[in-house]
């Protein structure tokens, strides 16, 4: 190609940055001068120094690193910050459903956004937080931890007598209405890791109906992780929380199973959900 991918994704997000600051009455980047914050005496150090060799901000911005930049848009302001983050997803789609998924993901990210900043306690990331002796990663809304009632949703995929599935039978009904009564009672969390079937229409129904809901899950929950849209939705309500245990492997394997099996796995989520429902300390975000 004549122009790489970079190119083109690095000349498309100039040109809307440099629209952007005309419409709020600002010259372009290249002709307006290095900011007075940068000189400051409040001003790092290395800013300042940098600040003595350009003519204009837009050669300065360019001779900055990744973290300097951020030092330096923190000085001098949202309005003379790019529109865009640095780098870009260049995922490549296999079919025409994974492409329109993406299409769809990215009409709906300005959303997302927007409900992020106006609903931090419920949209809220955390990297560490620390129950018990446990380490998790979270998304969602923390404050469900420290509701008074949890109760535990865990069911076999096999009835023990029948052997019939087991969210097919009379004693999962029961299950299913003692679950409910619980929660409509109020003051009461739903934890549970969805993997059985039994487990995981209970946990489509919380979704559905908005209950209290503590969701473990495998995945690891990292700085660019993000929930798929029905479980968005149900954190942007205050109603979900999502907890990714770290080191989920180092509990062990079960039975015969080695550590990293889903096996072993789905049995240690369900274990980490009964260890949450006794849990009586305060959690606790290590940053």
């Amino acid at each position: 190609m004549q122009w790489s991918l970079g190119d083109i994704m690095q000349a498309f997000k100039a040109a809307c940055t440099s629209l952007w600051q005309q419409q709020q009455g600002l010259p372009s980047s290249s002709n307006r001068p290095v900011p007075d914050a940068c000189t400051r005496d409040d001003a790092p150090a290395w800013l300042r120094e940098k600040s003595a060799i350009h003519d204009n901000e837009g050669d300065l911005v360019r001779a900055l690193s990744k973290k300097q930049r951020q030092e330096y848009y923190a000085c001098v302001g949202r309005q003379q910050r790019p529109l865009f983050d640095d780098n870009y997803d260049d995922t490549v789609c296999l079919d025409e459903r994974h492409r329109q998924a993406m299409i769809a993901y990215v009409f709906d990210n300005p959303r997302r956004a927007m409900l992020c900043h106006v609903l931090p306690d419920f949209l809220r990331r955390c990297l560490h937080v620390k129950i018990g002796q446990r380490s998790y990663g979270a998304f969602g809304n923390l404050f469900l931890l420290r509701w008074p009632r949890r109760v535990q949703v865990m069911c076999h995929r096999r009835h023990p007598v029948s052997r019939l599935p087991y969210e097919t039978t009379d004693d999962y009904a029961a299950d299913r209405r003692r679950w409910e009564a619980a929660v409509m009672t109020g003051g009461t969390v739903i934890i549970t890791p969805g993997i059985s079937r039994g487990e995981s229409l209970m946990k489509d129904e919380c979704l559905r109906r908005r209950f209290p809901l503590i969701h473990l899950q495998k995945t690891p929950i990292g700085r660019y992780w993000k929930p798929e849209r029905k479980r968005f939705e149900a954190c942007a309500s205050g109603s979900l929380l999502i907890l990714a245990p770290w080191e989920l492997d180092a509990m062990g394997g079960v039975g015969a199973a080695p550590a990293d099996s889903d096996y072993s796995r789905f049995h240690n989520l369900n274990t980490l959900a009964a260890e949450l429902c006794a849990f009586e300390g305060e959690a606790r975000i290590v940053m």
